[in-house]
């Protein structure tokens, strides 16, 4: 049936591409062509009718009882804290060193596309109310006709079922194309359009209700991700989902074989409907871009570098993005703990900060060679911030994206490299790494000229990529911070 689907899909484009070539054909040829496309049309929706039906009859087996598995807590380590660099030390020649030792180098992790369908979703002709609710303080609207509203009675495997059946309905189809449309319009990842559906379910059947929840996951399911009913023994309904990531500090559910986290706060003992759904496909954490969020501006706030102070920046931030990224969770890629950081650098500036600080940066640097830009860009970071510890800011490790840092009073080591490696890597196009040691994190830069750069550096596959650390404060590029052992430094690849 869907290899049948498939090539009827292909030929229904064909002859759409043959039709927008050529004006002349008759009018039996485009009365043929109609029939064609609404016989396609509806062998789509049958063939949805169908896997939601057969689904819903799988929600009728009985739920096995799973238990949670403890989160994974983030490394804890001892912080390594800011060195300021001794000014007599600065106009004393580089040595030339040999390039410095490391232990590993961890790839760039690749981003999946975003989940699919298993069909296109087609819209319904018919005209529909619609209705409004926010996002993030973002105003957004779906088409939606109340009197459909679903009413359920408890979470029984029944119950469950017959609401599913309800859901796949024809009176659904357009809330589901124009969560699809949203997601694709407001750039959203996979996180934000998890996060994007709980407000719209929320907003049609009500916070924390049976209905809201099982709309959220059946949105999400149509969608193409993968996802779990769950309940608990006071009859209330769950979703769980799958993600392409081991996330941080929340706990799971091993599910045949899977880790499935709940969405929202879940009991330790749970009923879960362990069937799959024909394509489904895990989330992703990564972050092709920034979601278009409405802005909502916070006070200015001011940067700039002590020893260039040409270089200097005022900044508003978009409070409803900050709020976005605070419910980001943290995660890593495969059982490696360092990719999480790649996570977060390879995530763009949004185009409301490059538009208010990128101006005045390209000014400051213009005109300089790559060397002493950097330089710039480097002393910037070390001394337009003021340093703090998470534990004490946050009481937990939490890294930044790079703009939270323009954003928050305090930073850490972390949080400098993954911004300094943003500006030079979208300032100057030069490509970065970040280097972990035990308690820090730093970064290097792979010039244009390297050979004219002195100072330490590592060499990848004969690529020389110079250190410099947002940390050491004052200290030029080419030079390690004090105390740092790079037979134990782990190299991490940025895109």
């Amino acid at each position: 049936m869907k290899r049948a689907l498939i090539a009827m899909g292909m030929a229904l484009c064909f002859f759409g591409q043959v039709q927008a070539q050529n004006d002349d054909f008759g009018d039996d040829f485009k009365e043929d062509f109609e029939s064609f496309r609404r016989a396609i049309h509806k062998d789509f929706n049958n063939f949805r009718k169908k896997i939601n039906k057969e689904y819903a009859e799988f929600l009728k087996n009985p739920w096995e009882e799973f238990t949670e598995k403890k989160p994974l807590v983030i490394p804890k380590e001892d912080d390594v804290p800011p060195v300021i660099y001794p000014e007599e030390e600065r106009n004393k020649p580089f040595s030339a060193p040999e390039p410095l030792p490391y232990d590993v180098v961890i790839p760039v992790p690749k981003p999946a596309p975003q989940p699919k369908p298993v069909e296109p979703i087609k819209e319904n002709p018919e005209p529909m109310p619609k209705v409004d609710f926010l996002w993030f303080g973002t105003k957004l609207s779906v088409r939606f006709d109340t009197s459909s509203a679903l009413q359920m009675t408890g979470a029984r495997e029944d119950v469950v079922s017959a609401a599913w059946l309800e859901l796949s309905g024809q009176q659904y189809t357009n809330l589901v194309y124009d969560c699809l449309q949203l997601r694709t319009e407001y750039k959203m990842g996979d996180w934000a359009y998890l996060e994007m559906l709980q407000a719209v379910a929320e907003k049609l059947f009500g916070e924390g209700t049976n209905e809201s929840v099982l709309l959220m996951a059946y949105l999400y399911c149509q969608s193409g991700y993968k996802m779990r009913l769950a309940r608990d023994d006071s009859g209330i309904l769950h979703m769980l989902f799958a993600s392409r990531h081991i996330i941080y500090d929340i706990p799971h559910y091993n599910v045949g074989g899977e880790r499935f986290y709940p969405y929202g706060e879940c009991p330790s003992s749970i009923y879960i409907s362990d069937n799959a759904f024909q394509g489904e496909q895990s989330l992703s954490l990564w972050f092709a871009a920034s979601p278009r969020l409405a802005v909502s501006a916070t006070s200015s706030r001011t940067r700039q570098s002590e020893r260039y102070p040409e270089v200097k920046v005022n900044l508003s931030s978009n409070k409803n993005l900050m709020d976005f990224y605070s419910s980001y969770p943290t995660s890593m890629v495969g059982e490696n703990f360092l990719s999480r950081w790649a996570m977060y650098a390879n995530t763009p500036m949004s185009e409301d900060v490059k538009r208010q600080i990128y101006p005045d940066l390209k000014a400051a640097i213009n005109g300089c060679d790559q060397l002493t830009a950097v330089n710039k860009l480097l002393n910037f970071v070390q001394t337009g911030f003021e340093y703090e510890y998470d534990d004490k800011v946050w009481g937990d490790d939490r890294a930044f994206f790079a703009e939270e840092s323009l954003y928050y009073p305090y930073c850490d080591c972390e949080d400098r490299s993954i911004l300094f490696t943003r500006l030079v890597r979208d300032l100057l196009g030069l490509r970065c790494i970040l280097i972990y040691y035990p308690g820090h994190l730093a970064s290097a830069v792979e010039f244009s000229q390297s050979d004219a750069v002195a100072g330490d550096y590592i060499s990848l596959e004969g690529r020389k990529f110079v250190i410099a650390d947002g940390t050491f404060i004052g200290a030029p590029v080419g030079k390690t911070m004090y105390g740092m052992d790079n037979q134990a430094a782990k190299v991490i690849l940025l895109e």
